[in-house]
């Protein structure tokens, strides 16, 4: 009897992913992340990247990125619990906290990990979790990783979350705990969760809230301070404020900021934690550096939304839907997958790089080109992108 090859479904699975044009293609960034780059070899504007304020190249983050290795080496040299715990990760907690307005922070290996470690832990068997339908995958993992019960309300819809805590109350026999959890910008469409209204439904019936704010840091609120800065929220409001340092931060990894019994918790119960390699020493130097400027420079922030109010203007001015965008992630919704793959193909031949974000991470029928905003991009950069993306719609007969 001929055996059949295990592995043949690899192949398979990815030549349905190219027929239906929903495969990934992979560009190199030849040199750092700035608006004028080079990706496979061509000078583009970069609109894609999620490095908001260009803190990434900023010359202080870079020199103490490169300071940290010549006084701590390349490495930790272990997870925190056991060796890796070093002087610079102490000081990112202490001053991330203190960015934040909280009594404590948690840096996590990435944003990923924190939402994938720290989910299952607050909710499993007898609890509930109660999530917007449109939560990042990260999330949904993390639930799907705890043994709790699961409801959906409607996206951004603060009514329905209501109904579902009014259900939940219902349910035999009394759930021991329940968690309410969001994305506070989301990646897709760019809109803003209504976490004041969400967390007064909360608390009414005695729900936790956890927000993910990774791409709200450096964006929203005061000075970039994120989402619960910008709804003026009391700190005992939102329970848990999760976050990333790979977007508007310019650099990598994730944390949690809360009450000291949350990060006491967490550190001690996060298997994603507890069981992987703590950051580099530049990777921590930087991201202190990183909140240096965002409290010492505010312009880049100002820059940032200038940016923003003004490309999203001029896009619609040009005709296209921009959906629900409220911050500087501005999708240009297109419709048809080959439709969008073909517009951001034409845009790269035009200098432009935007990529394509196609089912299943929207829906069939909502493809788009998901344009991001950079503090750094000049008004001639706009400007050039804008007018390529006209040329390309009038082509596409889109506009």
């Amino acid at each position: 009897m001929a055996q059949r090859d295990p592995v043949a479904f690899l192949g398979e699975a990815y030549r349905q992913l190219v027929e239906g044009d929903l495969d990934w293609k992979l560009r190199v960034l030849q040199g750092p992340s700035t608006p004028r780059c080079v990706v496979d070899g061509r000078e583009v504007i970069m609109l894609c990247s999620n490095n908001y304020l260009s803190l990434s190249n900023h010359p202080r983050v870079k020199e103490a990125a490169a300071k940290a290795v010549m006084t701590h080496g390349a490495g930790s040299g272990s997870v925190r619990p056991i060796a890796g715990n070093m002087d610079l990760h102490v000081e990112l907690e202490r001053r991330l906290a203190s960015f934040k307005g909280a009594e404590a922070s948690l840096v996590y290996q990435t944003g990923f990990a924190a939402n994938a470690g720290l989910i299952p832990q607050l909710v499993d068997a007898g609890d509930l979790v109660v999530s917007d339908e449109l939560n990042h995958g990260s999330i949904i993992d993390g639930v799907r990783l705890s043994k709790a019960d699961r409801l959906v309300y409607r996206h951004c819809d603060g009514s329905d979350l209501a109904d579902k805590l009014r259900e939940a109350e219902d349910h035999a026999p009394a759930y021991r705990r329940i968690l309410v959890i969001t994305d506070g910008v989301f990646s897709m469409d760019g809109d803003i969760a209504p976490l004041d209204e969400l967390s007064m439904s909360a608390a009414e019936h005695g729900a936790m809230v956890y927000v993910d704010d990774a791409h709200g840091e450096g964006v929203l609120g005061d000075g970039g301070r994120g989402i619960v800065s910008h709804f003026g929220l009391a700190r005992d409001k939102v329970h848990v404020e999760m976050g990333t340092f790979s977007k508007a931060f310019g650099v990598v990894g994730g944390h949690v900021s809360g009450s000291r019994d949350l990060v006491d918790f967490a550190l001690n119960r996060s298997r994603t934690w507890l069981l992987s390699g703590s950051h580099p020493p530049a990777v921590a130097a930087a991201t202190i550096a990183a909140i240096d400027v965002l409290e010492t420079e505010p312009q880049h922030v100002r820059n940032l939304w200038e940016n923003t109010e003004y490309f999203r203007k001029e896009v619609g001015r040009l005709g296209f839907d921009t959906g629900k965008s409220q911050t500087p992630i501005i999708p240009i919704i297109i419709g048809e997958s080959g439709d969008a793959k073909a517009f951001s193909g034409r845009l790269f031949e035009e200098g432009v790089f935007a990529l394509p974000i196609v089912y299943p991470m929207v829906s069939r029928d909502s493809a788009r080109i998901r344009t991001i905003m950079n503090a750094a991009l000049t008004r001639d950069d706009l400007d050039e992108a804008l007018s390529a993306i006209e040329k390309i719609g009038k082509e596409l007969d889109l506009v």
